[in-house]
């Protein structure tokens, strides 16, 4: 048997590893950079080993938000705001997508494709093109600075409900035939029998739409003109400010680490069910 030549071994190795310090440097520098003070950074010197002002830059973070140079709000209000809207959003997602998912599938009504497809037209409008008429009808019914108003108009899900609808249609027929040979109506099937079936795919959505939820700039920008309200990512960008010179990088380091923690943990905690939920096409 012939060896496999040794380029052909090591070279995608190396182009992973490559791409690993790639992605993982600025996490690493950020990591750095808030456990020194912000003399340190300002001197674009900073050293690559960590410094001894951790415990004051995160307890300054978490409880105040305000440096030398910027004021904010503290962090784990921010952190908080985020994770109400990341869980709201992504439990609304599923909730909504599976039933009318469960619904387009497994009930014949007049205008079942219809609405389908009406769903699935949502898909070619992104958010900025209906982001006016959303802000508009949020502040008529005087949603703006609550929790409401900023998951709301996000719960909504038509790429959830079309993966839903997939995940359906894999559930053979004789499985519901023989549900209702056995007296299961309609909601003792979907909660004895779909839903189990689904669980994977729902842990996997949910890993996809908490890191959505989390990650959005342009509604909460829009929909908060409270410092309490705001989300963590509007924190940060509100802390880095104009003018690099009235900047507390160390503060702004602190709360970028804090603000990664959460999804990190939801994709590690998640991890087993999320490769399941997108590797898994049988029923």
């Amino acid at each position: 048997m012939a060896r496999p030549r040794r380029r052909e071994s090591w070279l995608p190795h190396f182009i992973l590893c490559l791409g690993v310090v790639v992605f993982a440097f600025p996490i690493y520098f950020a990591l750095i950079g808030s456990t020194h003070d912000a003399a340190t950074i300002a001197t674009g010197r900073m050293p690559l080993l960590p410094g001894g002002h951790t415990l004051d830059n995160y307890w300054h973070a978490l409880t105040s938000g305000t440096g030398f140079r910027v004021s904010g709000s503290p962090v784990r209000t921010l952190l908080l705001n985020s994770l109400v809207m990341a869980l709201v959003i992504a439990g609304g997602k599923i909730a909504i997508s599976i039933v009318s998912a469960y619904a387009v599938t497994f009930f014949s009504f007049p205008g079942r494709m219809f609405f389908f497809w009406m769903i699935f037209v949502t898909l070619m409008l992104p958010v900025e093109v209906r982001i006016i008429p959303t802000y508009k009808v949020v502040s008529d019914l005087g949603m703006i600075n609550t929790y409401a108003g900023l998951t709301v108009p996000l719960i909504a899900s038509a790429t959830a409900t079309l993966l839903f609808r997939q995940v359906f249609l894999t559930i053979p027929d004789e499985l519901a035939e023989a549900a209702k040979i056995d007296g299961a109506g309609a909601l003792r099937f979907f909660w004895q029998m779909v839903l189990p079936l689904s669980r994977t795919n729902i842990a996997a959505l949910f890993v996809i739409l908490f890191i959505y939820g989390w990650n959005q700039y342009l509604w909460p920008l829009l929909i908060t003109t409270s410092r309490g309200m705001e989300t963590i990512v509007i924190g940060i960008v509100k802390m880095i400010g104009t003018s690099e010179a009235q900047t507390d990088w160390n503060l702004i380091m602190a709360t970028a680490v804090l603000a990664m923690l959460p999804p990190v943990a939801v994709v590690i905690f998640m991890q087993h069910w999320f490769v399941k939920g997108l590797i898994e096409t049988e029923k």
